[in-house]
C-alpha cells in the first residue's frame, strides 16, 4: 500500500496568486482545470492507495475543487512556518497498512504515467528512498519507506527538511533515470508558469 502526500499550503507569494487555482491542461479532458484538480486525478488514477491532500492557505476556496472520494483533506495552520509543517502534517494521517510514502508539491505537476513509473521502481527494488533523476539531476515525485516515518516527523526548515533525511540515507537511496524532464517541471514564478503552460499545451497537440 502506497499513501501519497500532496502539499499545497504555501501562499504562492513569488506566483502573486494561488498555485492550487493555476489553470491547467488536461489531456483526457482536452480543456483546463485547476492544477489541484489536475494533480489529484493524477494521483487517483495511478497505482497510489492513498492520497493525503495539505490545505493552508485559502483552503476553504481550494477544498471546493477536490470531490475524489479517494482524497483525504487537512489543514496545516502553520504554513507560513514553511513546507516540512505541512509533510508532517499529512504524515499524521498516512494509513498504518502503508508500505511507503510519496511526496509531491503542488507547484510539481505530475501525470499518472510518470508517477507509476516510480512507484514501479520502488516497488520493484525496494530500497528505503526512491529518487527519480533527469540527466542526473534529481527531481520529484520521491518515495520514502515507511521505515522512516519517524524520521519524516521529525522534519524541520532549519535542517532543510526531507534534503536532511535523504542525506541522513544516502546508502539506501536508488535513483532511478527518467527520459523526461517532467520530473524537474517546477512552479515558482510567473514566468515559470507561462513557458511550462504554453509547453504542455504544445505537447498535448
Amino acid at each position: 500500500m502506497i499513501s501519497a502526500i500532496l502539499t499545497s499550503a504555501g501562499e504562492s507569494s513569488r506566483m502573486g496568486t494561488p498555485k492550487p487555482l493555476l489553470k491547467w491542461p488536461d489531456s483526457v479532458l482536452k480543456r483546463d482545470v485547476t492544477l489541484i484538480e489536475y494533480q489529484v486525478s493524477q494521483l487517483s488514477a495511478s497505482s497510489v492507495n492513498q492520497i493525503i491532500v495539505v490545505l493552508g492557505h485559502e483552503a476553504d476556496k481550494i477544498i471546493s475543487y477536490i470531490s475524489d472520494d479517494k482524497v483525504d483533506c487537512v489543514v496545516n495552520n502553520d504554513y507560513k512556518k514553511g513546507k516540512s509543517g505541512s509533510i508532517k502534517t499529512g504524515m499524521k494521517l498516512v494509513n498504518h497498512d502503508s508500505e511507503a510514502i510519496l511526496l509531491l508539491a503542488i507547484d510539481q505537476p505530475r501525470s499518472t504515467s510518470l508517477i507509476n513509473k516510480v512507484i514501479d521502481s520502488h516497488s520493484w527494488n525496494q530500497p528505503q528512498i526512491t529518487s527519480p533523476t533527469y540527466r542526473g539531476k534529481g527531481g520529484h515525485p520521491i518515495i520514502f519507506s515507511s521505515d522512516l516515518k519517524s524520521e519524516l516527523l521529525s522534519i524541520t526548515e532549519e535542517k532543510k527538511g526531507i534534503r536532511d533525511v535523504i542525506m541522513r540515507n544516502e546508502k539506501n537511496v536508488k535513483r532511478i533515470p527518467i527520459d523526461s524532464d517532467e520530473i524537474s517541471l517546477d512552479l515558482n514564478t510567473p514566468n515559470e508558469y507561462n513557458i511550462a503552460y504554453r509547453q504542455r499545451w504544445k505537447n498535448l497537440y
